[in-house]
């Protein structure tokens, strides 16, 4: 929501604790716990809201599992061991600050997010089995391809009610984490 020119309040992005679990097609996240934040001009953090509430309904149609996000302060472990896998499968460093970042369980399947000041999300869905382990990687709308990544990868579109033209890529791990 514009308050004033370049200035954005956004109950969603930089709280303490999210859940996103009430949504609709056509709604916005809700705020269900800690403080609204402002910030000034960048709209890439407005815009990768839309990226966790898309997230947060597919794990709620899926897997009936309420998505929660934690500052980075709080998050240290699942940004650490998301990018060591980074650096260890394919050399990559992510250049921009994390905002938030989630990990847990479902249905024999690890996942972990890392939200970043860019816009950029990252996940990591490791199964407990021998089977899927992938890294995704995923652009908000109207994002630029981060240059660590540009090189590397070719990024799918996929339309979102919730947030908008989202690009996406992937890569398997190889190793085990």
């Amino acid at each position: 929501m514009p308050l004033s020119r370049g200035i954005f309040e956004c109950p969603v992005a930089r709280t303490p604790k999210i859940a996103y679990s009430n949504l609709r097609a056509n709604s916005r996240p809700r705020l269900t716990s800690g403080l609204p934040w402002r910030w000034t001009t960048s709209s890439e953090r407005w815009r990768s809201t839309g990226l966790r509430a898309n997230e947060a309904r597919y794990f709620k149609n899926k897997y009936d599992h309420d998505f929660t996000t934690e500052p980075a302060s709080k998050a240290k472990k699942t940004i650490d061991y998301i990018h060591k896998i980074l650096k260890e499968e394919r050399d990559i460093v992510i250049a921009s600050p994390p905002l938030e970042a989630t990990a847990f369980e479902v249905d024999g399947i690890r996942w972990s997010y890392v939200f970043y000041e860019s816009g950029l999300s990252i996940n990591v869905l490791y199964s407990i089995e021998p089977g899927k382990r992938a890294v995704g990687f995923k652009l908000s709308d109207g994002m630029e391809i981060p240059v660590e990544l540009a090189d590397r990868f070719k990024f799918a579109r996929q339309k979102s009610k919730l947030a908008g033209t989202i690009r996406g890529s992937y890569f398997v791990i190889k190793n085990e984490y």
